[in-house]
């Protein structure tokens, strides 16, 4: 069969699966497991098999477990409630001084866990509440949970850039610590938007009545502790060489064991639901990991990648231009599938090529995690947008939830264009590390 007749049926059959709600997963190994059969037929299954069960199996991938085991203490833990407390005090008498300090409570939580939902419903239980009962404009104050709560697959640990680390052959540490000023720039990007807008309009988002002596502020500082010290753990043994991602992940999860500890609330019920939560996610993942491999395996098999390769590198157009259509081209995916699947299905084919364009796979890691980020809260299927939903008042409708987050999606790609146009904000870091 000619090569782009079958690089047609395929996509169909993808598009048609995915249009009728079959996971992504089982489209993508579906698909491959019937190319296959057409292709080799029943012998090539176990190639088949062989390389899934080689690729899901890898030492590296098991750090995705322990950052989900790690994130789903965190979450049990109720550290969010002290954080909060210190925002409430220290920054509540400022103009939208509760939805800076929110951004900045996402973004610690993203230092600490390697997801986004943990934020997202730690401060829309917490902090959105607090913000509404104050005045706070609703859209304001459901965006700014939504839009930090993303920044967890950006600012280290990151399962995505571990699947992205294992898919693309980069550096997982590298990918860490180059998350982080790019991580930076967005949250202060989010601050200065939130300062303007209530220095500009004091009606959506005032400072709070309540005064606190400065005692009264200083003993809620040691909420910060043990969230500061987890953080420093985590990525310090990953900066200096001490350890590798995945064992630094294995610290991180009995570091949060350690905070849900000192929380009192490590109980026997907290950690089997931890474990069982843990262990529902990380079987999606990996069958995710199963699915994609065997697909893009078949690619490659079939000659499909090759050709996809070799149509984009003779394209005689600027190699940005091309950078800048991919980026494009995993916008508008995000807007219906998720950043794993998104990941996994488009890596192998994105990667070499722009490795034969000439840019570093690592920065253009940071890019696509960036990009994911808004993805997260991007209209219709943004994975946050339905967190919110689930936990804002029932008053709340799901258009005022896609009304709040269009100012954020705005500055996450302000964000996306700097990393783009200043790549030592992403390798800058990176370079400057101890390797292991």
């Amino acid at each position: 069969m000619d090569t782009w007749l079958l690089m047609l049926i395929v996509l169909a059959s993808l598009v048609l699966l995915l249009s009728l709600g079959v996971p992504i997963a089982f489209a993508l190994c579906g698909i491959a497991t019937i190319g296959i059969l057409c292709t080799w037929g029943l012998n090539g299954l176990l190639l088949l098999f062989n390389d899934a069960y080689g690729e899901s199996s890898s030492f590296l991938l098991s750090a995705i477990p322990l950052f989900i085991f790690m994130a789903n203490m965190l979450k049990s833990s109720g550290m969010g409630d002290d954080l909060y407390e210190v925002v409430y005090r220290w920054m509540g008498k400022l103009r939208g001084g509760l939805a800076v300090g929110t951004v900045l409570i996402c973004a610690l939580f993203a230092a600490m866990a390697g997801v986004s939902s943990v934020a997202t419903v730690s401060m829309g239980l917490i902090a959105l509440p607090s913000m509404l009962k104050r005045g706070y404009q609703k859209e304001l104050a459901i965006g700014c949970i939504s839009a930090a709560g993303a920044l967890g697959i950006l600012i280290p640990p990151s399962i995505i850039m571990v699947l992205y680390g294992a898919t693309a052959e980069v550096s997982v540490g590298k990918l860490f610590i180059g998350g982080v000023v790019p991580g930076l720039v967005m949250c202060v990007l989010f601050v200065v938007f939130i300062l303007i807008r209530a220095w500009l309009n004091p009606k959506l988002a005032p400072g709070v009545p309540e005064t606190f002596e400065l005692s009264e502020k200083l003993v809620v500082l040691k909420g910060v502790l043990l969230p500061l010290g987890l953080i420093v753990l985590v990525l310090g043994v990953i900066y200096f060489g001490i350890c590798t991602p995945t064992e630094a992940a294995a610290v991180g999860a009995f570091g949060a064991m350690g905070c849900a500890m000192a929380y009192g609330k490590l109980t026997w019920t907290t950690l089997r639901d931890s474990l069982w939560s843990t262990m529902k996610t990380n079987a999606m993942i990996f069958w995710l990991i199963i699915g994609a491999t065997a697909f893009t395996h078949f690619l490659a098999y079939s000659e499909i990648q090759g050709l996809i390769h070799q149509t984009v590198l003779s394209l005689d157009v600027s190699p940005w231009m091309i950078l800048i259509a991919i980026q494009i081209i995993y916008f508008i995916l995000g807007m219906f599938l998720d950043p794993a699947g998104i990941l996994m299905l488009t890596t192998p084919i994105f990667v070499p090529i722009i490795t034969k364009l000439g840019f570093d796979p690592l920065w253009f890691g940071i890019l696509f995690v960036v990009n994911m980020e808004m993805a997260y809260i991007t209209p219709p299927f943004g994975f946050n947008l339905f967190i919110m939903k689930a936990i804002v008042p029932p008053k709340i409708q799901m258009m005022d939830i896609y009304r709040s987050v269009y100012p954020f999606v705005i500055l996450q790609a302000i964000c996306l264009v700097l990393v783009m146009m200043f790549p030592q904000l992403a390798t800058w870091l990176p370079d400057l590390m101890v390797t292991r």
